[in-house]
């Protein structure tokens, strides 16, 4: 949510530094050390959390870098006067790729129809999606997902996108209906081989979810941030974000709030302001503290607060 919301408030700077779809994240500087003050629930490595990562671990595996995918004009919803059919697969989108949609209106109340909980090969994947439609009308649209997610969770070729339509009353804002997830494949899904990049240091693993860090980066516009793979193997979404942050002894308000679908992997930046930086006198990140709060998605209910975890440059 935290890169749509900078996005949106700074259109005219997006416009000039979304980056290619083929191009992933390369610039992290890893961590020196990572320590949890208690393995406890997390179940964090103890040699000071590090860990090797897994064999599987690597780039997430790519079938193209010509953006050719296409997708057959398929219909996703047709139930309570509502009709969605995807048409087209776009990968000249401004802000990112976009599946374009008719959307038709027959329920009897203008509706507002937006997106939720959209992965890309697996990937949690931010959309942009907001458009209303009146009654007895029909409109074209389009489902954008975002470049800078995509990038970086180096993404280059989509074989499946799934996500859900949340759509509600234009006047009233009541909600008339939110979809079960919907999956759609392109041309490049057969033969797809998906792995997951959750290579760095673990700093929790406990309620079937994972947290890894894998370093700092520089890619953003708002400042720096400590980049995070989050693996969500329960049977329930889940949100991930931080408490207690502080760099170099110094209190911070990053910005992160991470939603992972169940069976859902995601990587994401906890963002650190720039001007945060200069109010502090922060010149180099040398240390960051802080702690995991994950909770239930849909309920909001606590799942678990993290140990605080050690992260030194």
């Amino acid at each position: 949510m935290k890169r749509i919301f900078a996005l949106l408030i700074a259109l005219s700077l997006a416009i000039g530094m979304v980056g290619c779809m083929s191009e992933p994240q390369s610039d992290l500087v890893e961590p020196n050390d990572v320590a949890t003050q208690s393995a406890g629930d997390a179940g964090s490595p103890e040699n000071g959390g590090q860990e090797p990562a897994s064999d599987a671990s690597q780039d997430v595996a790519t079938t193209s870098s010509s953006h050719a995918e296409t997708i057959s004009e398929t219909v996703l919803v047709d139930q309570n006067g509502v009709k969605i059919t995807a048409k087209s697969l776009d990968f000249d989108g401004l802000m990112g790729p976009e599946l374009k949609l008719l959307i038709e209106n027959s329920s009897g109340k203008s509706l507002t129809f937006q997106s939720s909980n959209a992965s890309v090969n697996g990937y949690m994947i931010e959309t942009i999606m907001s458009v209303d439609v009146a009654d007895g009308k029909k409109a074209n649209d389009s489902l954008t997902f975002s470049s800078t997610d995509l990038n970086l969770c180096g993404i280059e070729t989509i074989a499946d996108m799934e996500f859900s339509f949340h759509i509600f009353d234009a006047e009233s804002w009541d909600t008339y209906l939110d979809t079960e997830p919907i999956k759609l494949e392109t041309s490049a899904a057969s033969g797809y081989t998906y792995t997951f990049d959750d290579s760095g240091t673990a700093v929790y693993e406990g309620n079937d979810v994972r947290i890894v860090l894998k370093g700092l980066s520089s890619d953003s516009w708002l400042g720096q941030e400590l980049v995070v793979y989050i693996e969500n193997n329960s049977g329930r979404g889940i949100t991930v974000q931080t408490r207690d942050v502080s760099v170099n002894g110094f209190m911070m308000e990053p910005i992160f709030s991470s939603d992972v679908a169940p069976g859902k992997h995601a990587i994401d930046g906890i963002t650190f302001m720039d001007s945060d930086f200069e109010d502090n006198g922060i010149t180099d990140i040398e240390t960051v503290e802080l702690s995991f709060h994950i909770f239930d998605l849909e309920t909001w209910d606590t799942i678990v607060d993290t140990e605080p975890v050690t992260v030194t440059f």
